[in-house]
């Protein structure tokens, strides 16, 4: 196929090499073209190469890596995905296949446009392994491959074709999920970054600065496991509350982790060899560190991920104390106010969520 994929950072690369390495022509729509040269890798931990591929183009011309497009798979920040689906509609036909990785964030919102022009938009649930790059355009370390791979789409009869393709390249088992909406409430990062953040800088005042900062993993503690397994129970409410959509895949973390109490889930997740050694996001000033306010996992995991998990909940009708906790303390230190809303999208009512999700 031809492919296009959206994002030359950890995923994109990650994704562009595995398209490529099954023989696909692959474009990289990238913001850094001239850091390619059409060779690209993925690297183990002892810094073996894995896999390697060779892409037909990296441009940031949105014509030449859109108008010829089969698939388009997109990797880029929740915050870029309205001008970003803008950008595609206008330069694709009603056949091009568009997927998303990681599948919440409000893009099948954002491009509702595309769908309803024709075109089958998808998402998969997560990435297929944590991916850091090693050299921009080049390289990229993978570790930690998933058993599995989910994906829904819509409309959701289109899902198990767009399931093949996915687990065609990646060499993974790929089921489809019955509804979208098991995506958009998948409890990663929405949860795991947010109530971690809020443990960490729940204090944090503009004239506060710290001498240093716990790994963002690797120390986890229990307060931080205890307003995670809070927020998590809120969502399995949520879904309990909307049993037409068929909510089974939206998995709570404390399965997912496999961590019943919060003393087990500080050391399942602080002791995940993927997650060694990644840090904490921070600024460096004269003073001290501060939170780094302008880093996706504030962002993105916030204002694209538990405000539209709040959001779902309001149309279900289901009250989230903590949830609401975590978000008015983000609110009132948030230096960018954009956030997903769905009445953007036309959707205002349970009547047009209903409409919107169960196609």
């Amino acid at each position: 196929m031809r492919i296009t994929i959206a994002g030359g950072g950890n995923i994109g690369t990650q994704f562009a090499v595995h398209c490529a390495e099954k023989g696909h022509e692959v474009t990289v729509y990238t913001s850094c073209p001239e850091l390619y040269d059409g060779h690209l890798n993925i690297v183990d931990e002892a810094g073996e190469t894995t896999h390697r591929g060779e892409i037909r183009l990296a441009t940031y011309d949105p014509e030449k890596a859109f108008r010829n497009a089969e698939m388009i798979l997109i990797t880029m920040p929740a915050t870029m995905m309205r001008k970003l689906a803008d950008t595609i509609y206008e330069h694709t036909g009603p056949d091009t296949l568009i997927g998303v990785v990681p599948g919440n964030g409000g893009a099948e919102c954002a491009f509702r446009k595309c769908i309803e022009k024709g075109n089958t938009f998808f998402g998969i649930e997560r990435v297929p392994a944590i991916a850091r790059l090693i050299k921009k355009g080049k390289t990229v370390r993978s570790t930690g491959y998933r058993e599995e791979l989910h994906v829904a789409a819509l409309p959701k009869s289109e899902a198990a074709g767009c399931a093949a393709i996915i687990e065609d390249i990646f060499d993974i088992r790929t089921p489809v999920i019955p509804n979208y909406l098991n995506l958009t409430m998948t409890p990663s990062n929405p949860i795991l970054h947010t109530t971690r953040l809020k443990t960490l800088f729940g204090d944090w005042r503009e004239d506060k600065t710290y001498e240093s900062v716990p790994l963002f993993y690797e120390e986890w503690d229990d307060a931080s496991s205890e307003l995670l397994i809070a927020c998590d129970e809120e969502v399995q409410s949520i879904c309990r509350a909307l049993p037409e959509f068929e909510l089974s895949y939206v998995k709570s973390l404390r399965k997912h982790y496999e961590s019943p109490t919060v003393e087990a889930m500080t050391k399942k997740i602080s002791s995940i060899p993927a997650f060694k050694g990644l840090t904490t996001p921070v600024t460096a000033t004269d003073s001290g560190l501060i939170p780094d306010l302008h880093s996706r996992y504030f962002t993105a995991d916030f204002s694209y991920g538990l405000t539209i998990i709040k959001q779902i909940a309001s149309f279900a009708g289901v009250s989230t104390p903590y949830i609401d906790e975590v978000m008015a303390w983000y609110k009132g230190i948030a230096v960018e106010k954009e956030e997903f809303r769905f009445s953007e999208y036309g959707i205002n009512s349970r009547e047009d969520f209903d409409r919107f999700y169960l196609q």
